[in-house]
């Protein structure tokens, strides 16, 4: 009998002990969990994707360490919501791992749209100047190229920026100097945009020969190739810009100056009259053809392999026959465009300067063959037929 008791009350005993142990653990966990670090709620929190803020993540602590009631270390917790084994710096935390949507939304700034800035020809009202073709181009010149006759008219003797029409005169004052072709040449910081401040794909440092820089110079029209050319040359950059206002004073161009071999400047200006002689003249330097109407081009630059593309889209159409050609934009001068074409087996110099819109001056170009095309007898279309002032 007593040993059946005994047994029992054993059996109690181990009920008890375990209960006890068992409210021991959870005691322990609840205030383990309510005095965790607020780093730590907030980490819990992020992985959780629950969208509690720091303050009810406080509050909630503070209802279980009320509920554990046994800690002292959970009740100063819960009255002061201070932990004196928690970093001092944990409230900044909390902070830094909350994940506000419209903190990042405020975060996006709006940037206001800037039109293109007025070139040259429309502050002289170029652009007001009508032609039956409706062209984008205030100015617009074409002849032919073996009787010098005129065949459109438009603006011709206005002295406008010409941008990277400059090329044209870089590269023939390039080969006039029968300086090698093989002669490597070195990118420096003084072949960088000081004045527009563009970029390049032709690094600082990269290293091309002679006939590599005129090539990419003239078909997709690289400015750090023409200014390491100009650097490069007898005399270096000064007697190169002063060989190249020599050169277009020999060819009769009145109209023209030159200041750098880029065109990166307003101060390089030419009239569309003065640039068929150019264009003229150019293409009479079989590289100079050749390097303008390539398509594509690939450069190895002693750190990588640069991939070019010609800058003007019409060599890539079949239906022209193009033989030379040269394109340029800055913002004074617009969209410009030369070429000498063969249409219908007549050889031609197009000028298109200063045309407003991307494609604006290829359209033109188009639209001037088209009227080659449908006209039995060549008809100027001018406004300078009274011999009007230059702008």
């Amino acid at each position: 009998m007593k040993t059946e008791m005994f047994s029992s009350l054993k059996a109690v005993h181990g009920v008890a002990l375990r209960s006890a142990l068992s409210l021991a653990v959870s005691l322990a966990v609840a205030t383990s969990f309510a005095a965790a670090p607020a780093e730590a709620l907030a980490k819990s929190a992020t992985v959780t994707h629950h969208k509690k803020s720091a303050t009810e993540e406080k509050t909630a602590g503070r209802a279980r360490v009320a509920k554990a009631g046994k800690s002292a270390r959970a009740a100063k917790v819960a009255a002061t919501g201070d932990d004196d084994d928690a970093p001092k710096v944990s409230r900044k935390h909390r902070v830094n791992y909350r994940m506000d949507p419209h903190a990042r939304r405020s975060a996006v700034h709006p940037v206001a749209y800037q039109p293109r800035a007025t070139s040259v020809g429309q502050a002289f009202g170029l652009h007001d100047t009508a032609d039956s073709l409706a062209l984008r181009s205030s100015v617009a010149y074409v002849v032919d190229q073996d009787t010098s006759e005129t065949l459109f008219d438009k603006n011709s003797r206005a002295v406008v920026p010409i941008a990277s029409i400059t090329k044209l005169m870089t590269a023939m004052v390039v080969l006039d100097s029968h300086m090698p072709l093989t002669d490597e040449i070195t990118v420096t910081d003084e072949d960088r945009d000081y004045e527009k401040y563009t970029g390049s794909r032709l690094s600082v440092g990269s290293v091309l020969n002679r006939e590599d820089m005129l090539h990419i110079a003239l078909m997709a029209s690289e400015n750090r190739a023409a200014a390491a050319l100009s650097r490069f040359y007898p005399g270096g950059r000064p007697a190169f810009i002063a060989a190249m206002n020599a050169k277009a004073k020999a060819l009769g161009m009145t109209d023209t100056h030159f200041e750098n071999s880029t065109g990166l400047t307003s101060l390089n200006v030419s009239s569309a009259r003065d640039l068929v002689k150019m264009v003229n003249a150019a293409y009479q330097y079989p590289l100079i053809r050749k390097f303008s109407t390539d398509r594509s081009y690939d450069v190895f630059t002693g750190k990588r392999t640069l991939a070019y593309n010609s800058t003007n889209a019409l060599v890539r159409n079949a239906s022209w026959d193009i033989g030379l050609q040269k394109t340029g934009f800055i913002n004074e001068a617009g969209e410009c465009l030369v070429m000498q074409a063969n249409v219908h087996g007549r050889p031609v110099i197009m000028v298109l300067l200063d045309s407003y819109g991307k494609y604006s001056r290829f359209a033109d170009a188009t639209r001037l063959r088209t009227y080659l095309d449908t006209l039995g007898e060549p008809r100027i279309m001018s406004a300078d037929m009274g011999g009007g002032a230059n702008p």
